[in-house]
């Protein structure tokens, strides 16, 4: 199966972004890809919450996910809307989901999986996030069967919590998916040796196509990120790197690479029990 990692820069209309992101998804297509994967908030980037609740949708209305499910069963491949902010619904929380959504090649949904840690750091004394501000944490892993391999699905900030993966693989995922945003400052200290390190541990292929550049926006601050949407394989070794500016990473997959590493060095086999130590602040 040969993967398509899109490297976009959206901004904070989602219909806007409708026809940036069809038209990097038909080019993925048209460079072989059988499985197109967007990033971390591809119908819209915004901090603006009010802007938000103004521009978003309940998924079922959501703009880029129709074009997307289109998009799918138009070329009769497999699809994952990296991840789209979206209204819940909820009377009792207002806040939005952060949803990774996989789209079959018939364009029907087959798994969702809403992002479980949320970005809330100080990264500096200029720059500051507040993710769980605005998005209701999930609470449940997923993994999802296509007809090429198992998937373990995440988002971005997920990446840094090494058990999700490990019990994503010991579930059976062959292929760990992490769309992401990453900011600048974070991205060249850490993303490259995260997405690494998640590939190792599980003898999974990692796959994380990445928001990047200067996002425009009509309001609230403005948004940078630092893309490098990467593909890593199963020895951990980065196979696509699409570095700073909009395109598209390839990246062919083969599950026998997966059973390779794992036979090498079977660590999922390994845990052993152990006594935490007890805290001593």
């Amino acid at each position: 199966m040969r993967a398509g990692l899109l490297q976009l820069s959206v901004g904070d209309l989602p219909l806007e972004n409708v026809s940036l992101v069809r038209e990097a998804v038909r080019q993925a297509v048209a460079g072989g890809a059988g499985f197109v994967l967007t990033p971390e908030c591809t119908n819209c980037i915004s901090s603006d919450r009010k802007h938000q609740q103004g521009v978003l949708s309940i998924e079922a209305e959501d703009p880029v996910l129709a074009m997307l499910r289109d998009e799918a069963a138009r070329a009769g491949i497999w699809l994952l809307a990296g991840s789209l902010i979206v209204k819940t619904g909820d009377p009792e929380d207002a806040r939005f989901a952060n949803r990774s959504i996989l789209i079959g090649p018939d364009g029907a949904v087959t798994a969702r999986y809403d992002k479980i840690h949320l970005f809330d750091v100080q990264v500096s004394e200029t720059e500051t996030y507040r993710e769980s501000a605005g998005i209701r944490p999930g609470d449940k892993a997923v993994v999802a069967k296509t007809d090429f391999a198992t998937l373990g699905m995440s988002v971005c900030y997920d990446v840094r919590f090494a058990p999700l993966y490990r019990a994503l693989a010991k579930a059976g995922a062959q292929v760990l998916t992490v769309p992401a945003a990453f900011s600048p400052v974070t991205g060249a200290a850490h993303w490259h040796t995260l997405l690494r390190a998640r590939a190792i541990e599980t003898g999974c292929y990692v796959l994380a196509p990445a928001q990047c550049g200067q996002h425009p926006q009509t309001t609230g601050r403005r948004r940078a990120t630092y893309g490098h949407a990467l593909a890593v394989a199963p020895w951990g070794e980065v196979i696509g790197d699409a570095g700073e500016t909009p395109g598209i990473v390839f990246a062919d997959l083969d599950m026998a690479e997966v059973e390779n590493a794992r036979h090498k060095v079977p660590a999922l086999h390994h845990d052993r029990p152990f006594t935490a130590p007890e805290s001593l602040t």
